[in-house]
């Protein structure tokens, strides 16, 4: 893993470095990194955490250079807890398409969104239809595994429509929920080479199965989201989030205006909102209609469909 800094000016770069490189030596034993100064550039190598937190630091050295001799101090027991407290949080931008617009927080909802998933290992976004929800989870958990803080990603969503008994319908598992996960699947292959996305479904990088398939396990080292949350039943919902292993982050989406649970069964996405809005590490996103990034008629067709359903 790598990550690279550029400085401003060649005497910003003698600071930093100092003689005999020594700045750049007490940095690398400190943080168990490697780094490379080439020009203006400094290159950080090892793994994505110590990579961060020295990355951290050098920019936090970089604002105090006031002289051509900049010493470098161990870091206080301060900074060093405080490095521990954001060693689980994700520092990327969102990837990039090779053909189309770029993909980024386009809403105050939707920067909002991306922020916690970054900082949170839980993570609810609950709104309606064309806010980002799912297509954001996506690009987070992309760029998650890119850059190595992830060693795979996890895509669950009820098959409602089927009754969770998919051993009826014709072809294998995949076949079989590829229907349910269809939006998932558009968010990936906006995000990454079709022949990468095969391989990696094919290696387990990327696994893709109904909600139901996820009892029982233990999933670590993974960016797990769950899409359609409304669909789940309290009992799939605690299986699920009861399901997050070391290492792991977890994103859940739904619209609790558009529940396809029958029989009036309870939603578990309502009950998780008030049984876990209390803890610390899970957060709650909820979009609005301001939020829609969709043809501005969906906008108003959502605010139109919200009067009639509110209280008189």
């Amino acid at each position: 893993m790598e990550r690279t800094i550029k400085l401003k000016t060649l005497a910003e770069a003698r600071s930093l470095v100092g003689p005999f490189d020594r700045n750049l030596r007490a940095i690398e034993k400190e943080y168990n990194v490697k780094l490379v100064l080439r020009g203006e550039f400094v290159k950080i190598s090892g793994k994505l955490n110590n990579i961060l937190r020295a990355e951290e630091y050098i920019h936090s050295l970089l604002e105090q250079i006031t002289t051509p001799q900049l010493t470098v101090s161990k870091p206080t027991e301060k900074e060093k807890k405080k490095d521990k407290s954001q060693k689980r949080e994700i520092a990327f931008l969102l990837p990039q398409p090779a053909v189309g617009k770029p993909i980024g927080p386009k809403t105050k909802g939707q920067r909002e969104y991306v922020e916690a998933i970054k900082k949170y290992d839980i993570v609810f976004g609950i709104g309606p239809a064309g806010t980002g929800k799912t297509y954001l989870a996506m690009a987070s958990a992309v760029e998650a595994l890119k850059s190595g803080f992830v060693r795979r990603i996890i895509l669950t969503r009820p098959a409602i429509e089927a009754g969770e008994s998919l051993g009826y319908l014709p072809g294998d598992m995949y076949e079989k929920i590829s229907p349910y996960l269809r939006p998932l699947y558009d968010a990936l292959y906006d995000m990454m080479e079709a022949e990468r996305i095969e391989k990696y479904l094919d290696t387990g990088i990327i696994e893709v199965a109904p909600l139901a398939y996820m009892r029982g396990r233990t999933l670590n080292d993974a960016f797990i989201i769950l899409d359609e949350a409304q669909n789940a039943t309290q009992e799939q919902m605690k299986m699920f989030l009861t399901r997050l292993g070391y290492d792991s982050k977890a994103v859940i989406t739904g619209d609790i205006t558009q529940s396809d649970l029958p029989g009036g069964k309870p939603i578990g996405l309502l009950q998780a909102m008030d049984v876990l809005k209390s803890i610390e590490g899970i957060r709650f996103v909820f979009f609005t209609g301001a939020d829609v990034v969709r043809h501005e008629l969906v906008q108003k067709i959502i605010e139109a469909y919200e009067k009639i359903s509110s209280p008189r």
